[in-house]
């Protein structure tokens, strides 16, 4: 900013001295104006503004003062001013150099004047014989013009809600970070540097604090402290949807790997552990930061400047392979990333759509928020801007959204804060949102102790066998939280190898929007003979007996239980409703029990440690007087037959 002003000023300087159409002026003003002019030369812009204001008292119609003047307020970022100025220059002598109209523009699209810069860009087209110079620049601040013109015109919904004195103050609050229950919020707060600061040359410090909702409000904020606060700047934080693992930036150490390095660390009961560095090959002697995970428990994506971008920063994801372990750092490539910077990411909870920032694209001007979402095929969608006011002439810094899909929150410096930037809470535009998703909660215990049990828990969209989410319960606790994405047809597995694997499965209304959690204890049963488990994922077709593609996720599950227990033997058991004949019922149960020993048995399994059997209608689970019971009357199961054979 401060580089390109100065170019604007000693170029308009030189233009003073040649300008084709000198006005007539007072000699005394014009005096002083070169005494303005070698005073700015020198970076004496104080000084230039006294001789400036004398030559104006002197000619209250000099338009090269003017134009001056307009450039001190662009050297000091004063756009309104320099707007100002350059129109009173434009007004009192239309026949101002091309340039001029340009830079007019330019300052014009910082303030929101789109139609204003867009006439002044069109004279400054007219007029000047050798555009191709800056074609670049002009086409950009043309489709800036345009863009915010539309936008101006079609405003999204957008009504930020301070978040209150628990959550800011008069310091900068900004990047909140949510779980996916907004029961934590985890938030950036820049403060003046105190005696604990470590950073020698840092005049502000960074630091996380959290704040817990409690019957709906947030209470008061506190600091994340030790081990995760350092004295140097942490910021651009994540917290995985559960709540289980911070992501975050950590910048201007002594033992880092470059500027800014990626950190992880990982909830234990109530504390965190020791944070980690990343590592090679995600951290480098380059700048990394703004971590943001997928609800697959997996997927990282973050923003960095190294080396084989299309940018300046451009944004990367890397795969989490193992705790603690990263893969290779891959760009997102030209659908998302641009030759300017793409900064910010941020994956909702749905783990398809990629909310970021960014100045390379069509926009209101300086960095906006777009969206995307990713196709099929791995390729992401071509960005959408989410509009005004969402999006302003200014910097956007990011944004997060709540599971849900209907809350945002963002930064703001607006009027009517605690002071700098304070955090908001606005109602997302239903044009803007998101596959909304809920999630369940509770604790996974033994079901006999009623101890906590550490479980891996995974979440399956069963339609195109893909991992949603990934996670494990508090070895201390016991509690989890899974995302469950609506409009899909959802596995959930919960395992521990001491244990026979517990399955569920949920399939949610594509069209819901305000959807209530699901809150269930998961006991595990250690494995006895005589116990059975329901296989909630195995679907066939009405009065058929051939396995479904959706079936297959959990049977591979099963199978891998029985390989790690090969000391187990099971009776796969096939079961229906009290509809149709007692023989039907019994033959279909029969057929459909042989359809999973079947495919096992594909799976590597040997014959001896499975067996099958129909049951038809003999054994109900539930009344057969509704159809929600015969549903669950209709059920395949395995039942454990021998431990140790």
């Amino acid at each position: 900013m401060i580089e390109k002003s100065l170019f604007l000023i000693s170029f308009l300087l030189l233009l003073l001295g040649v300008c084709p159409y000198a006005q007539t002026v007072n000699k005394k003003a014009e005096a002083q104006l070169k005494k303005a002019q070698e005073a700015a030369g020198n970076r004496n812009f104080e000084k230039a503004q006294q001789y400036i204001s004398k030559a104006l008292k002197l000619d209250p119609n000099y338009a090269d003062a003017y134009v001056l003047q307009g450039d001190l307020c662009n050297f000091q970022s004063n756009s309104v001013g320099a707007v100002a100025n350059y129109n009173k220059a434009i007004n009192i002598d239309a026949n101002q150099r091309a340039i001029l109209y340009y830079i007019t523009a330019v300052e014009e699209l910082k303030c929101g004047l789109y139609q204003d810069a867009g006439n002044h860009l069109q004279i400054y087209a007219e007029r000047e014989k050798n555009i191709g110079t800056m074609l670049k620049e002009y086409e950009k601040a043309m489709e800036t013009a345009e863009f915010g013109m539309k936008a101006l015109k079609n405003p999204m919904h957008f009504n930020p809600v301070n978040m209150g004195p628990n959550i800011n103050s008069e310091n900068d609050e900004y990047l909140a970070a949510l779980t996916a229950d907004e029961e934590e919020i985890i938030f950036t707060v820049r403060r003046p540097r105190d005696e604990g600061t470590v950073c020698v040359f840092c005049q502000t410090e960074e630091d996380f604090y959290v704040s817990r909702k409690e019957n709906g409000s947030w209470q008061q904020r506190e600091v994340l402290g030790a081990p995760i606060k350092s004295g140097y700047n942490e910021g651009a934080q994540c917290i995985s949807p559960d709540g289980r693992y911070l992501f975050y930036t950590l910048c201007n150490t002594d033992y880092g790997l470059g500027s800014c390095d990626l950190y992880w660390a990982k909830r234990i009961g109530s504390g965190w552990s020791r944070p980690r560095n990343f590592g090679e090959p995600v951290n480098s002697k380059y700048w990394e930061s703004q971590p943001t995970i997928a609800p697959d428990g997996k997927t990282i994506f973050f923003a960095s400047n190294r080396p084989g971008g299309f940018g300046g920063v451009d944004i990367w994801k890397t795969m989490m392979t193992e705790e603690g372990v990263f893969s290779i750092p891959e760009n997102l490539g030209p659908n998302i990333n641009t030759k300017e910077d793409d900064t910010a990411p941020f994956i909702h909870s749905d783990g398809h759509t990629l909310y970021f920032c960014s100045d390379g694209r069509p926009g209101m001007g300086g960095k906006d928020i777009y969206y995307s979402t990713l196709l099929s095929d791995g390729s992401w969608s071509e960005p959408v801007n989410m509009g005004y006011p969402l999006n302003t002439p200014a910097d956007e810094i990011n944004i997060s959204i709540n599971a849900a899909g209907n809350t945002g929150y963002i930064a703001s410096d607006k009027e009517g804060g605690f002071g700098g930037l304070d955090l908001y809470s606005f109602t997302l535009d239903e044009k803007l949102r998101p596959t909304p998703v809920t999630y369940l909660k509770g604790r996974v215990i033994d079901a006999v102790t009623r101890r906590p049990v550490e479980a891996h828990i995974e979440m399956l969209d069963l339609s195109k066998n893909e991992l949603l989410t990934s996670t494990t319960s508090d070895p201390k606790t016991g509690e989890f939280l899974a995302c469950i994405l609506t409009g899909t047809n959802v596995m959930l597995n919960v395992s521990n190898p001491l244990y026979p694997f517990y399955s569920e499965n949920f399939q949610i209304d594509k069209e819901s929007t305000e959807i209530e959690p699901f809150i269930k204890d998961i006991p595990l049963q250690r494995a006895s003979v005589g116990s059975t488990v329901i296989l909630k994922n195995i679907f066939f077709d009405f009065n058929k007996s051939e396995l479904k593609n959706e079936s297959f996720a959990e049977l591979k599950m099963l199978a891998n239980y029985l390989k790690q227990n090969r000391d187990v033997a099971i009776e796969i058991g096939g079961h229906t409703d009290n509809q149709g004949s007692d023989d039907y019922n019994m033959q279909l149960s029969l057929a459909r029990a042989k359809s999973v020993y079947d495919y096992l048995l594909t799976l590597g399994i040997e014959a001896s440690q499975i067996s099958y059997k129909g049951y038809g209608k003999t054994q109900p689970i539930a009344d057969n007087e509704s159809e929600e019971g015969r549903a669950a009357n209709r059920r395949t199961e395995f039942k454990i037959v021998s431990i140790g054979f």
